[in-house]
């Protein structure tokens, strides 16, 4: 079986998830192709990803006047699909996020990888979010290419999908992945119930080295709070900064530690300065996949107060290494998380409830948190284990066509 892959950037360090259910695909024995729009030179941090960026086609890396020759090389061999698949473009450009000259632009992406499909051909290609990838993949089936379908993770969907023209979408894909029951429903309601069978929920996965064994968890006593994520305004941080100086009047002895780096690392950094916490909060930068794991094994409990959310695969990788979690009530996250069993969830931007639960965690004792842990290692193996969720997808890639 032959398949490929498409995202906007590749590899990323956010987008790790996508790295191991191709290298899963590919340990299942599915050759794979990757395709994104850009990434060959980006930033990363993990030997992994610069493996991932050799094996990458990217479509910009030559620019747009390359993508420009591709469109016209695929209107001169068929010039009725072409116009067809313009006239495509057009139409979904009508209520978009964005104006219509970057359809044109996402045909010419779709130009560009029918080209090389032509040389290689794939029995299907899936794209992940449902943004301007998954555009760009029913644009090259309707040029001819290979079935498609494509995977919503939650942000970018959530907030724009009245114009990001999911019954469409959904209705010329062969199928679409929801990583969450909550991001299905979501789904649903904007796409026709004739096509809701074509909707699969299949869990992000974490590969078995990431789970650690039960006879060996440790509790860990230091008071150090653990975030990870991208500093932008959608993960809470300012919430957990404010929450955070509460917790300190009664646990002058806790740390928090920010993983990450993004757009609002500025603004967190002034946060902190004017609250006076320097000396309890660190900031990491960007950190590679090992990384994260040492800071998640040496943390008390991890905290991820978002304010929208897919199910963030930080917190699957925090319980598969049997720790607690705090997070909010939003997205697919109380899917995962279960209030005083596996960790503590509160209403998202609600900064009173998330010292109270952050406070709890830190007074919950270790034979508690112990018992605590292995509940969560037990649920998180029940729904992420990366073979059994990929194993879906392998299945639905072969009743293709």
């Amino acid at each position: 079986m032959r398949v490929a892959y498409l995202t906007n950037q590749y590899p990323k360090v956010s987008h790790t998830f996508i790295r191991r259910e191709i290298n899963e695909l590919e340990k299942q024995g599915v050759e794979v192709e990757r395709f994104a729009f850009r990434g060959w030179d980006a930033e990363i941090t993990d030997a992994q990803d610069e493996s991932e960026r050799e094996k990458t086609r990217y479509t910009l890396r030559d620019g747009l006047w390359a993508l420009t020759r591709s469109a016209m090389k695929c209107a001169a061999a068929d010039p009725g699909s072409f116009w067809n698949t313009l006239k495509m473009a057009l139409s979904l450009s009508r209520s978009s996020t964005r104006a219509w000259p970057y359809h044109l632009i996402y045909l010419a992406h779709a130009c560009q990888i029918k080209l090389w499909l032509d040389q290689n051909p794939v029995s299907h290609i899936h794209a992940h979010f449902g943004t301007n990838p998954a555009e760009v993949a029913l644009l090259l089936q309707q040029l001819g290419g290979p079935e498609f379908s494509f995977t919503i993770h939650g942000m970018d969907e959530a907030d724009n999908a009245p114009k990001l023209a999911f019954d469409k979408k959904v209705g010329l894909a062969q199928f679409a992945v929801a990583i969450s029951a909550f991001g299905r429903s979501q789904l649903m309601r904007h796409v026709s119930p004739d096509d809701w069978e074509k909707i699969k929920v299949i869990h992000c996965g974490l590969e078995d080295d990431a789970f650690t064994k039960v006879d060996g968890i440790e509790v860990v006593s230091d008071p150090f709070l653990l975030c990870i994520g991208r500093l932008s305004p959608e993960k809470g941080h300012l919430i957990l900064l404010d929450a955070f100086v509460d917790v300190l009047k009664d646990h002058p002895q806790a740390r928090l530690v920010l993983a990450g780096d993004g757009e609002l690392r500025p603004t967190i950094e002034d946060k902190i300065a004017q609250l006076g916490i320097e000396y309890a909060v660190r900031i990491t930068g960007w950190i590679s996949s090992e990384q994260v794991r040492e800071e998640i094994k040496r943390c008390h409990t991890l905290v991820q107060p978002s304010l929208i959310e897919g199910i963030p695969v930080v917190i699957m990788e925090a319980m598969a290494q049997a720790r607690t979690a705090i997070s909010t009530y939003v997205g697919g996250i109380p899917e995962l998380v279960q209030p005083d069993r596996t960790g503590w969830l509160v209403p998202a931007g609600d900064t009173l409830a998330l010292v109270t639960a952050m406070s709890t965690a830190l007074s919950t004792p270790e034979k508690d948190r112990l018992k605590m842990g292995r509940l969560a290692l037990e649920r998180v193996k029940e729904r992420h284990q990366i073979g059994i969720e990929v194993a879906k997808l392998r299945a639905l890639y072969a009743n293709q066509g």
